[in-house]
C-alpha cells in the first residue's frame, strides 16, 4: 500500500507565495518520477512540474520562472515553491509519483489534492 499526502494549500493574494509539500509512504522500493499536476474548475488536469529520478525538472510554460519543484529523495518528499502567484493559478493541486513497490509493481499514484486559491 502506498499513500501520497499533500499539505500547504490555501488562500493567497496575487503576487504572493505558497509552498506545497507531498510525502510518499508505504511499501516503497523506489520512486521514479515525482511531481505536481493541477486542475482548475471546468478544465482538464494539467502538468505543473515533474522530476524524474536523477533528472531535471520539466515545468509547464505557464509556471516557468515562478514555480520551483524540489525533491528530497531520502524523505520521499517533493515540494512545490510557488512565487508571484496569479489568479489563473487557482486550482486543486495534486501530487503524483511513479512508484515501484516492494513487491515489484510499478504504478502511478496520486494524492488527494490541495486547494490553492489566488484572490484579492
Amino acid at each position: 500500500q502506498v499513500q501520497l499526502v499533500e499539505s500547504g494549500g490555501g488562500l493567497v493574494q496575487p503576487g504572493g507565495s505558497l509552498r506545497l509539500s507531498c510525502v510518499a509512504s508505504g511499501s516503497i522500493f523506489r520512486i521514479d518520477a515525482m511531481g505536481w499536476y493541477r486542475q482548475a474548475p471546468g478544465k482538464e488536469r494539467e502538468l505543473v512540474a515533474t522530476t524524474p529520478s536523477g533528472g531535471s525538472t520539466n515545468y509547464a510554460d505557464s509556471v516557468k520562472g515562478r514555480f520551483t519543484s524540489s525533491r528530497d529523495n531520502p524523505k520521499n518528499t517533493v515540494h512545490l515553491h510557488m512565487n508571484f502567484l496569479k489568479p489563473e493559478d487557482t486550482a486543486v493541486y495534486y501530487c503524483s509519483a511513479t512508484i515501484v513497490t516492494t513487491r515489484g509493481w510499478k504504478s502511478d499514484y496520486w494524492g488527494q489534492g490541495t486547494q490553492v486559491t489566488v484572490s484579492s
